[in-house]
């Protein structure tokens, strides 16, 4: 009988700041799931690590008086450390300053670009330094970033291009002829709906004249590549591709979890950049929602972000994990606060299921029957 197999992945964790209780939700997701695939008698392998390229990396490093290779490798032992305190179990950590995944981001650009989907060309838009990419007009809400609320600066310069709208009917074509490839079904219509209107070519550089830190371009030591293009290649390199074991076991059953804030790079980007490296389309995304903190959402300005080892220390990893699962429906966004925690805690834990351990024990013992 042939083995089935399964491959989970995390987004890889950008390290401009430490782990939060985001980070906390879509790692233990993963492994939950991991978990079931194996009772399921699946063979599995899980990933997550952390993406360690890019401006804002600089800026944070400056900030603490840090060469950006140092601080990567204080800020990615956090999120290595964390994983095991909160019985995550996973495969493998991989990390885009290694080697092994700089060498497969060179490979990739070579092939897209020998292939004739890579070209040079100035350009002139408005640029999220919080986001570290080009924004279209449209995608603006009253003239700024949805996600960092400032205006974008309008930057000009010449770079190099990916022709993803060269892809963009094919792309729609799979997502509508693949049920499965994104869940749950909102993002899909919301990914379906971006790609209504024309896709335009993705910026895959950054002059070194402006940002060093980053993998070099193969084919022009004048610039970088793009950290999204970068970070997204993790999924494969980690498995060693093209002819590592792994990539040849796993791949075929790669399901990404995401935040929907990432679904756009992941939704878009990914599936294109593979198709035209002439690689498998990974098997789907399983996007959920955004942890409020007191119904706001989490920001270091407000001072809302939430430690999960702290949570962890005064509540337990058991209940931590039970809470994540129980109180967020997958695909929509959640409210956190200790005493959100706490009620559903001796709601779900204290109260009904001791009352049924009880029962079970008793029923176990031959005092009564079981129930039907």
């Amino acid at each position: 009988m042939q083995t089935r197999t399964q491959f989970f992945t995390t987004p890889i964790y950008y390290v401009n700041a430490k782990p939060h209780l985001g980070h906390a939700y879509t790692t233990i997701a993963a492994d939950v799931a991991t978990r079931f695939k194996q009772m399921d008698a699946h063979d599995t392998y899980f990933l997550t690590g952390t993406d360690e390229h890019g401006d804002k990396i600089v800026q944070a490093a400056q900030k603490e008086n840090l060469h950006p290779k140092v601080y990567v490798d204080n800020i990615s032992r956090l999120f290595q450390d964390l994983w095991p305190r909160l019985c995550v179990q996973n495969d493998q950590f991989i990390r885009t300053t290694a080697p092994a995944h700089i060498a497969v981001v060179t490979n990739l650009l070579t092939r897209i670009h020998d292939k004739g989907d890579i070209y040079f060309s100035s350009y002139e838009g408005q640029y999220c330094f919080g986001c570290e990419r080009f924004y279209q007009d449209r995608e603006l809400v009253n003239g700024k970033c949805p996600d960092h609320g400032v205006a974008p600066s309008p930057i000009k310069e010449s770079n190099y291009f990916f022709t993803m709208s060269k892809y963009q009917d094919w792309l729609i074509d799979h997502i509508k002829t693949h049920p499965d490839f994104i869940h749950p079904e909102q993002y899909k219509t919301e990914l379906l709906s971006f790609l209504k209107e024309p896709l335009e070519d993705l910026c895959i550089s950054r002059p070194k004249s402006r940002l060093t830190w980053g993998i070099t371009l193969p084919f022009d030591d004048n610039y970088v590549t793009y950290v999204w293009f970068d970070a997204l290649v993790n999924y494969i390199s980690a498995l060693g591709y093209p002819n590592g074991p792994l990539f040849q076991k796993f791949w075929p059953g790669a399901r990404h979890f995401v935040a929907k804030d990432i679904i756009k790079p992941h939704g878009i980007y990914w599936p294109i950049m593979l198709k035209a490296a002439d690689i498998d389309i990974y098997d789907g995304l399983n996007v959920h929602g955004f942890w409020n903190v007191s119904g706001s959402k989490m920001s270091k300005s407000i001072g809302n972000v939430t430690d999960p080892v702290a949570v962890t220390e005064t509540y337990g990893v058991d209940a931590f994990r039970y809470f994540l699962m129980r109180e967020m429906v997958f695909g929509l966004d959640a409210n956190f606060t200790e005493d959100v925690l706490v009620s559903r805690i001796n709601a779900d834990l204290a109260n009904d299921l001791a009352c049924w351990l009880r029962l079970s024990a008793i029923c176990w013992r031959g005092c009564a029957p079981w129930p039907a």
